[in-house]
């Protein structure tokens, strides 16, 4: 039974799941900014701008001292794997909890009572720094490409 369930593993080659991780992150990314975007254009002129900016303060910082870790450490967990792998593996299971954390999170606050505009400020933080980090994973995949017999 085990080996005819097998047949219905959407397995792929490692570089797929490091394109998707890649593709992902920045599609979230994108998809976060451009939401916060258009909150601060409606936003008061005086603060949108300073918004903007300590959102896009806060993107590297978040980038750098959070998510660079994590996207490095799937990094090397796909790389390790051998073989085809079950597309779902590109982010460990445990991630899949904080994944719907999150998206819970956002939505929750995206129909709070919070100003849009503070709220641009962590989606334009969060969504920056996924657009950041997916380039990372393009990285990788260039160098797999490159490295592949």
């Amino acid at each position: 039974m085990h080996e005819t369930l097998r047949k219905f593993d959407p397995a792929v080659d490692k570089r797929i799941l490091i394109a998707l991780s890649g593709f992902i992150w920045f599609s979230v990314g994108i998809l976060l900014c451009r939401l916060a975007i258009g909150w601060l254009s409606r936003s008061v002129p005086d603060t949108g701008p300073w918004l903007g900016i300590s959102g896009a303060v806060l993107a590297f910082l978040i980038h750098h001292y959070g998510f660079l870790k994590l996207v490095n450490r799937n990094i090397d967990r796909i790389r390790t794997k051998k073989g085809k792998v079950c597309i779902f593996g590109f982010q460990p299971w445990k991630s899949y909890v904080i994944i719907i954390i999150m998206i819970a999170l956002g939505r929750t606050l995206r129909y709070s009572a919070l100003p849009k505009s503070y709220l641009a400020v962590i989606y334009i933080g969060f969504g920056g720094a996924m657009f950041l980090s997916s380039f990372y994973y393009f990285r990788a995949l260039f160098i797999l490409n490159r490295d592949a017999p």
